[in-house]
């Protein structure tokens, strides 16, 4: 074996270790959407730069369209002969709506550095706007899975009638509790803003059939054990 590339996740600094150990093989982290056959950027044994998915490849041009409440970054666009043709869709059988001007909305809110490394944020979708503020929904995962990481967690969120959204979060641990992220988010510089002002347990966070975390389903349950666990870890 001699090249191991990986996407659709983002790799952990631990399975990068690993592999490396055991195999002496580096992970090349790369990054792209069906949409655009799949590739648009990707890490090289001669370009690499851990944490990043890599750099734009040859041929697509790029942009960064700005998003209100985030300084570094913004919304990734791109063009090139990987984009796909169109979407087809079911009201309209045999027309084929292509993106314009050839255009791709990504989704997807990243950074690139100096030398063209491109670093995910989060989907533009994953982020939350709390009293003005845009918390990525990803990093508070990642946040909390460093504080129980034998258990799998989910964060949503859910409205706000005074800040707009609330953070939620969907966990399958049990001892979970507001207080001791708290503790964990102040030990680590983190904003107060990363810890979810709510908590659900549930018995298993939903995934999908590729292994991913079904979000559609967990904001449901958010919505059905949200009153129960705002309420619960209010009084604490």
């Amino acid at each position: 074996m001699r090249y191991v590339f990986a996407g659709a996740e983002r790799v952990k600094a631990e399975t990068r270790r690993v592999w490396f150990d055991k195999f002496g093989i580096r992970i090349l982290e790369g990054y792209g959407a069906t949409e655009t056959a799949p590739g648009i950027a990707v890490n090289t044994p001669m370009r690499f730069k851990a944490g990043t998915v890599g750099r734009i490849l040859p041929g697509i041009e790029h942009r960064l369209e700005p998003v209100d409440g985030i300084a570094d970054g913004g919304r990734l666009i791109v063009r090139g002969p990987n984009v796909m043709l169109g979407y087809l869709h079911a009201e309209k059988p045999g027309v084929l709506a292509p993106p314009p001007q050839g255009w791709y909305d990504t989704g997807d809110i990243v950074e690139i550095d100096g030398d063209g490394f491109v670093t995910i944020k989060g989907r533009a979708k994953r982020f939350a706007k709390v009293a003005g503020e845009m918390v990525p929904l990803g990093a508070i995962e990642e946040f909390v899975a460093k504080v129980w990481p034998a258990a799998m967690h989910a964060v949503v969120t859910l409205p706000d009638a005074k800040r707009g959204e609330q953070i939620v979060l969907v966990t399958d641990h049990k001892e979970a509790s507001r207080a001791a992220l708290a503790t964990a988010a102040r030990a680590a510089g983190l904003p107060e803003l990363f810890v979810p002002r709510a908590i659900a347990c549930v018995a298993a966070i939903p995934v999908l059939g590729s292994g991913k975390i079904d979000y559609v389903n967990v904001g449901q349950l958010a919505i059905a054990a949200s009153f129960r666990s705002i309420s619960s870890h209010h009084s604490q």
